[in-house]
Parts: structure tokens; sequence; C-alpha cells
């Protein structure tokens, strides 16, 4: 319980004590929006590694001297909130993810979210996911990288849930890689016994870069079960 409240209080006190900055990049983004969203990405992959210090848990990371020098749309299982919080904090360039509407209720954090290139996809209405994926491939198009978890929510088993094929559209419209990436051991520090917080050892994989142009007609249009295919396999073969 010890680490849940400190894991409480530092994200707490950063949303807090940050609000300053969090003011000063909203009034200049317009023109200074390179600048701010470095800035951004900096802040909050700063916090995220203090998260993960205050869990205890080990990060091994592997696989990414497979990510280009290029916007790219990262896809990954998702099993837990701290795939969020370590998949950040072990990237070197500015990213926004895909999270839920949902998100959008809470003050302060939408607002980091909304600053580090976020977009909130509303689940039930078909029409605004729409419009969230268009927003998607227009960032990608003027080199802002997207995350994005296709099973459309957290899996509560050791079994993937299968992958939305419409979350594709991002790197099949925008011409972008697709960096398929696994996580492990991200549910042992939260999910697994709630409300406690306990180490773990997390293992994040990027895998080799995947262009949907260069797969095959039956490929292309499952594209979704063929990353899905690919990241289970990495899966297999952590540790």
């Amino acid at each position: 319980m010890i680490r849940l409240i400190l894991v409480a209080l530092l994200i707490g006190l950063y949303l807090i004590l940050a609000i300053p900055v969090m003011l000063f990049l909203k009034a200049t983004n317009e023109n200074h929006k390179e600048r701010n969203d470095l800035i951004a990405s900096r802040m909050v992959r700063w916090i995220f590694k203090l998260v993960l210090g205050a869990t205890g848990s080990r990060v091994t990371v592997t696989g990414k001297e497979h990510i280009p020098d290029e916007p790219v749309l990262y896809v990954a299982n998702h099993r837990s909130y701290f795939d969020i919080v370590s998949g950040y904090a072990n990237l070197d360039t500015p990213c926004g993810f895909v999270a839920k509407k949902e998100m959008e209720r809470f003050p302060l954090l939408r607002d980091w979210m909304r600053l580090i290139s976020c977009l909130f996809l509303d689940r039930k209405n078909v029409k605004e996911g729409l419009k969230t994926i268009l927003q998607g491939i227009d960032m990608v198009k003027k080199g802002t990288s997207i995350w994005i978890f296709p099973e459309g929510t957290r899996s509560q088993t050791e079994e993937m849930l299968e992958f939305k094929e419409g979350s594709m559209k991002i790197s099949e419209k925008s011409g972008c890689a697709i960096i398929p990436v696994a996580f492990k051991g991200t549910d042992d520090v939260f999910e697994k016994h709630v409300p406690y917080i306990s180490p773990s050892h997390i293992q994040i994989q990027f895998g080799e870069p995947i262009y949907p142009k260069q797969l095959s007609k039956e490929e292309k249009k499952f594209l979704g079960a063929y990353v899905r295919n690919k990241i289970q396999h990495m899966m297999d073969e952590m540790e």
C-alpha cells in the first residue's frame, strides 16, 4: 500500500506543481508547437520514470534499434496502465497516444495528454471514432508518431483480444511504418493484485518495422491480425 500512496503522491504533486508550465505551453503552443512538444514529452517521460522507480520495477527494453528516424505507428498489446507509463518513459522522441474518450473527464491529466498530442477515441460513436483516426493520419503526415492499443481495452487474461482492423488505417493512409511492441510483466505491477503495487520485471520489445504497402494482398486485408500475430510471436520469445 505504501508504493500505491507514493505513486499517487508523485502523480498528484506533478499535476499540481506543473500547472504554471502547462499554462505556459498551452498559451504558446500555436506559435511554438515543435518546441512545446519536446518540452512536454520530456517532462512526462521524467515523471513516468519516477513513477516506475516508485514501484520498484525493473524494465528491460530491446529492439529500439528497429525504430526508424521518422514518424511511425506504434502498435502494442495492452495488459495494464503501466504499458503506457513504461512505454512512453522509454521513447526518445515525442509521441501521441490514442486514448479512450473517458480520459477527458480528468482535468490537468487531459491537458497534459493534449500537450503530448494524445487523441481521445469515442469507442461508442463510429463517426467520431473515424474523425479521431483521420486526426491521427494527419498528425503522422506532419511528423508526429502515434501509439495505439488495437485491442480497444485491457485484456483480462493471458490471451490478447482481437485487434480492431480500423486502428491500422493510420499507417495505411499515411504510409508510415508500423512498429509492433510487446509488453510482458506490466500487469504484475498493479492489475493482478489491486489495490496493491508490487515490483515487477517489465519487458518491452520493439519489433522490426512493418510497411503495409510491402505486404501481400491477403496480409493487407487483415493487417490487424497480421500485426497481432507478430506481437504474439514476440511475446512467446520473451523469457
